[in-house]
């Protein structure tokens, strides 16, 4: 099995996290402050430079107002 962070799982993520956030109007410096992050932490895992682990993907989309086991049944292709 190849790296995960290479995955179309992983690219659907990505996607679905980076246009949600587009679509409500944030850029990556205004979700960074929402997170209590550098606008580096966003811009690398929406170009897939990083990964986020378990806790990240739970902060990044609860801060985007997100259901976190929501986003994984899209991501899986269920939901």
């Amino acid at each position: 099995m190849g790296k995960s962070i290479h995955t179309e799982r992983q690219k659907r993520l990505v996607e679905l996290l980076r246009t949600t956030r587009e679509k409500a109007g944030l850029t990556q410096i205004q979700l960074a402050r929402r997170l209590g992050k550098y606008k580096t932490y966003v811009s690398k895992y929406e170009t897939g430079e990083r990964q986020l682990d378990v806790v990240e993907f739970m902060a990044v989309a609860e801060a985007l107002g997100l259901e976190p086991g929501k986003v994984l049944a899209k991501v899986k292709g269920v939901g």
